[in-house]
């Protein structure tokens, strides 16, 4: 990724920064969106805020937008439908394409392809029904992880440790999405780690170590208070950080993502393997997220990774001037 000093932000043109939408995690979307769009102006980016949810994306091309950064969490934003209507506008935009945002963002589709690919990922059922849950938890074993195929940050997800949960915990998880997933619990060392780049050029950033209380890492405890610790350079033993960098930059491959994406992993705490559990095609930007936290271990703050990011904005497919002039 080119060093911020390479960087002209008059050249990066006037900018929208995507934010709040209508999934189930607008909130913290308008929080990433706000740090990313002061972050953007300080540095004199023509950055301007843009709420899908309360104005008309076509208003992007008649306003003049000629890039966009997307801090829209979940689904109607990172599930590659705004994308592909920024395709269609030309406006180049940040994070993967169409094609990526969408598998990335269904987690049964996703394991399938790593799975397919032999990548190490836990076991799974996707079940439609509180009876196919229970078969799935006779056959997953106990814990077992319940949840929305298509939401993020532990939206309507339930530990399910008996079989009288399990009714329950579909029907919260449905409540979310009717794609419901059922995962092998893995129990171990939780961490995560952010990709920046494209193609070769893609890098994995620090893995960071993420220890929240009592191994609950909620939505509270994702965004809202201080009592998880993030381990960054992380404490793993020798190797195991190289290892799971390497792991993610294939998942991140493997399913064709570009500028920037964070995987979440699960490492067993007895045989010290390393299982993908998901990855964000629209990574969190507050002042609890991730990636800047890894960004900052290797020099680079948060106003020069919003920068960076904003420079890596690209269209899959563009089309002829003419079509979109």
């Amino acid at each position: 990724m080119s060093a911020d000093v390479t960087i002209d932000p008059r050249r990066l043109g006037k900018v929208a920064v995507l934010m709040g939408g209508h999934s189930a995690e607008r909130e913290v979307s308008l929080m990433s969106g706000t740090g990313v769009l002061e972050a953007l102006r300080r540095r004199g980016v023509d950055a301007h805020a843009f709420d899908p949810a309360q104005r008309d994306l076509c208003d992007l091309k008649r306003e003049g937008y000629q890039r966009a950064f997307i801090t829209l969490h979940g689904r109607f934003g990172e599930d590659g439908t705004v994308q592909g209507a920024l395709e269609l506008m030309g406006i180049p935009y940040t994070g993967p394409g169409v094609l990526a945002s969408s598998v990335a963002m269904d987690k049964v589709m996703t394991k399938r392809i790593w799975r397919a690919e032999g990548l190490p990922t836990p076991d799974w059922r996707q079940v439609a029904s509180a009876e196919d849950t229970a078969a799935a938890f006779q056959a997953l074993g106990a814990p077992m992880i319940v949840k929305p195929a298509r939401e993020g940050s532990t939206i309507g997800l339930t530990k399910v440790t008996d079989a009288a949960q399990c009714a329950e915990a579909y029907r919260l998880a449905a409540r979310h999405d009717p794609e419901v997933l059922c995962e092998q619990f893995v129990g171990g060392d939780e961490v995560t780690c952010p990709v920046l780049g494209t193609g070769a050029e893609a890098r994995a950033l620090p893995v960071i170590h993420i220890v929240a209380p009592d191994g609950n890492y909620d939505y509270e405890h994702k965004y809202f208070t201080d009592d998880t610790q993030y381990i960054v350079p992380c404490d793993l033993p020798a190797g195991e950080e190289a290892a799971i960098q390497a792991l993610v930059l294939k998942a991140y491959q493997t399913l064709g993502c570009r500028g920037w994406a964070r995987a979440d992993v699960m490492i067993d705490a007895r045989t010290r393997q390393p299982y993908l559990l998901e990855i964000n095609t629209s990574p969190g930007m507050t002042g609890h997220s991730l990636v800047p936290m890894s960004a900052r271990a290797v020099g680079i703050d948060y106003e020069t990774l919003c920068l960076q990011v904003l420079a890596t904005a690209a269209l899959d497919n563009p089309l002829p001037a003419s079509v979109v002039s």
